[in-house]
């Protein structure tokens, strides 16, 4: 199979600067097109090492080298702690992108080192951008999460919560924020609950409420005295079974 060596410098700095971009917007960094492609510029000149018998263990401290100096190009020195994470993001994406590039090449069996060329370029892209989608999806998704202990009744429940900016609940009595639950071990007592009248797609409805004597959120947010609603249905995200009123956590 005939290599062309300027395809192949032209492939790794495509890619380099694919996971640059993919660990800058990650991460947050704030940084240039320039310095991402100068960094990337840097690190297809690694590609040579390829070329001389050099030993295995000398290949790796020299590649580590260059993603050092790659990343310091692309994003300066803070501290050391910045560039740690800098270059551990490089590597895993480094190692995520060459997993699907592995699995899809693997199924495909492109052969051809021109067809291996054009689907590297165009298909590199799209699976760092579906990575970075779903990690900031995940993201945004597990940094609303939260542990709470509901005190009732001088019982303990735990439940996992998601805050709902959405949630704009209030009771019409005394304008407390309701948080929602789901579960079966607490059962609803028309002598001690409230009903509130609210509206949702289907039209309006009245949701069963309790008085909690306090909930604790991630074991250091102390409420007293919160207003529960207790929902019928399993809420449509995994292991979630509270909604979380903004108001509890300072809006």
């Amino acid at each position: 199979m005939k290599v062309y060596i300027d395809l192949v410098l032209i492939l790794n700095m495509w890619l380099d600067f694919l996971i640059i971009l993919s660990v800058s917007l990650i991460l947050k960094r704030n940084t240039t097109i320039k310095k991402i492609f100068l960094a990337s510029l840097v690190g297809s000149f690694s590609t040579f090492f390829l070329f001389f018998n050099i030993n295995s263990f000398f290949l790796i401290l020299l590649k580590l080298f260059v993603c050092i100096v790659m990343n310091l190009i692309a994003f300066n020195f803070k501290n050391m702690k910045y560039v740690l994470e800098n270059i551990v993001y490089f590597y895993m994406v480094s190692i995520i992108l060459a997993g699907f590039i592995y699995l899809i090449k693997n199924n495909y069996g492109l052969d051809n080192f021109l067809n291996n060329f054009l689907f590297l370029v165009i298909v590199s892209p799209l699976i760092l951008f579906f990575y970075y989608k779903k990690t900031k999806k995940m993201s945004n998704h597990y940094n609303h999460l939260y542990n709470v202990e509901l005190y009732y009744e001088g019982k303990s429940y735990q439940f996992t919560a998601f805050l709902d900016t959405g949630n704009k609940l209030y009771d019409q009595y005394k304008k407390r924020p309701i948080i929602l639950v789901y579960t079966k071990d607490i059962i609803f007592d028309y002598a001690k609950g409230i009903l509130v009248p609210y509206t949702t797609a289907n039209g309006k409805s009245i949701l069963k409420c309790l008085e909690a004597e306090k909930i604790i959120i991630n074991g250091n947010i102390e409420k007293r005295k919160v207003i529960f609603g207790l929902v019928d249905d399993k809420l449509n995200m995994a292991d979630v079974n509270m909604i979380l009123h903004s108001d509890l956590i300072g809006g």
